[in-house]
């Protein structure tokens, strides 16, 4: 499974991001499992309405359906681990959506990520060790 962050999301729906061309490139040749978060997913929403409109929005959470996209869901019990990750990492300051790939992948017991992020990823660690490995910025 391969961890999708909000900036590899808005960079593949928006062509004037900067990461656009990579974005696309990575998901037109992807073969392996997809999975990312509610947060993510509210995260992407938010800004691509901004960014894209509605209606290419609504487009692309169909495309996340219909390619079979995982959503992992957090219960109250991941809550203080949650809470623990934006306390350490609150320098940066770490927000819900990032905590919650954090989070996942210490779930999943896998680092490997797309993101568009690049400084946040490169000093998070999973279960306070392991770093994550960009898959869309190994690429560029």
């Amino acid at each position: 499974m391969i961890l999708v962050d909000t900036g590899a999301w808005l960079a593949l729906a928006d062509k004037g991001d900067a990461y656009h061309v990579l974005s696309r490139e990575f998901f037109r040749t992807n073969r392996e499992p997809l999975i990312t978060t509610y947060p993510v997913l509210v995260e992407c929403i938010h800004l691509m309405f901004k960014r894209i409109g509605i209606a290419k929005t609504l487009a692309w959470l169909d495309a996340l359906h219909a390619q079979g996209v995982g959503v992992f869901v957090m219960t109250q019990q991941h809550l203080p681990r949650l809470s623990a990750l934006m306390r350490q990492y609150q320098d940066l300051p770490m927000d819900l959506a990032d905590a919650s790939l954090v989070l996942l992948a210490e779930e999943l017991g896998e680092g490997r990520i797309v993101s568009s992020d690049e400084r946040d990823f490169h000093a998070y660690r999973w279960k306070n060790q392991h770093p994550f490995t960009n898959l869309l910025l190994a690429q560029g």
